[in-house]
């Protein structure tokens, strides 16, 4: 057993979180990692009425500590659907990508109807800023993360969010961790837990598609790629400096860097583009990925994922101090 302060503080007994990706976290791989003992999150990103409704009333319903993952400068466009996570009463809510404005009035809405509030940073800026707000907890991600990221590689940001938090708040790692290595390297940097994503994304309970499993295990690191290609198509308005990593596809290779004339053209690719998407045509869909493709290897239930994670980071741990203890045994 890890004990951490993350994992006093919500009362889990790992120190695992699921990311909540968008149209990937669900109600079934949330509860399954909740079950396991880790942090499962829904991900309702763009604010799907119909997907907050079933999913996140599917992890309400199965109970334990949980939560729901909200893009905040999406939630503005979208009036009533806040209200409508709120409504479910989750113990955790996982907040990403607003400014400092939209992290003071979703930190404050959350924490007022009683949630644990989670806030995603970027920067050592960001991070003071949740603090102020009131933050429980911040995740430092990294840009080896998939989907949408920043530019701070994971290894130097994670100790410089932990001297802002400053024993505050836990403090947990995103973008770059598949496995017990990375949880033992994570603690190690002084971190309370790991967010995963790309692993949990290809976890047998995962809402990824079946041609998107396969390229989770088959594709490598290198096959990955920074675009903006998916966000323009579907006219979605990232804040400058958010590009998605995403598995390289035909899709990929014709439009990224050329994201003026898509946007141009979207009224004539994005039909074409949706009925791709449907069918899972892997050659055009998003298939948003991180750094560790290359630890990857197969698709899992997710109570397994987090029982390996934490049983391999205990070994490393257990390992590293006997050999500090006895450096010639």
């Amino acid at each position: 057993m890890i004990a951490t302060k993350l994992t006093e503080l919500l009362g889990i007994d790992h120190p695992v979180v699921c990311a909540p990706m968008g149209s990937v976290s669900g109600g079934r791989l949330t509860g399954a990692v909740t079950r396991a003992g880790g942090l499962g999150l829904v991900g309702v990103s763009y604010g799907d009425a119909a997907f907050i409704d079933e999913h996140v009333a599917q992890a309400a319903e199965g109970g334990g500590v949980w939560g729901v993952g909200c893009v905040m400068f999406t939630f503005d466009d979208r009036p009533g659907l806040w209200d409508k996570v709120l409504d479910y009463a989750p113990p955790v809510i996982a907040l990403s990508f607003g400014d400092a404005a939209q992290v003071q009035k979703y930190v404050k809405s959350a924490a007022d109807a009683g949630s644990h509030v989670v806030v995603q940073v970027h920067d050592p800026e960001q991070a003071a800023i949740a603090v102020a707000a009131g933050a429980s907890v911040l995740v430092a991600q990294g840009a080896e993360a998939g989907g949408h990221h920043r530019t701070q590689a994971t290894l130097p940001l994670i100790p410089a969010v932990i001297e802002v938090a400053d024993g505050r708040v836990p403090v947990v790692a995103a973008g770059g961790f598949a496995d017990g290595r990375g949880l033992a390297a994570a603690l190690a940097l002084g971190a309370d837990g790991v967010m995963m994503g790309t692993r949990f994304a290809a976890a047998e309970e995962s809402l990824a598609t079946a041609g998107f499993k396969s390229h989770l295990v088959s594709a490598r690191t290198a096959d990955t790629v920074n675009t903006h290609a998916f966000d323009v198509v579907r006219g979605i308005n990232w804040p400058a400096g958010h590009p998605a990593r995403s598995v390289s596809n035909e899709f990929t290779r014709a439009w990224t860097g050329k994201d003026a004339e898509l946007a141009a053209r979207r009224s004539s690719v994005e039909p074409a583009w949706v009925e791709a998407v449907a069918r899972d045509d892997t050659s055009q869909r998003a298939m948003f990925a991180g750094e560790v493709l290359d630890l990857i290897h197969d698709i899992k239930p997710a109570a397994e994922i987090v029982r390996g994670v934490v049983s391999e980071a205990e070994e490393i741990l257990s390992g590293l101090a006997q050999r500090i203890a006895s450096p010639t045994a």
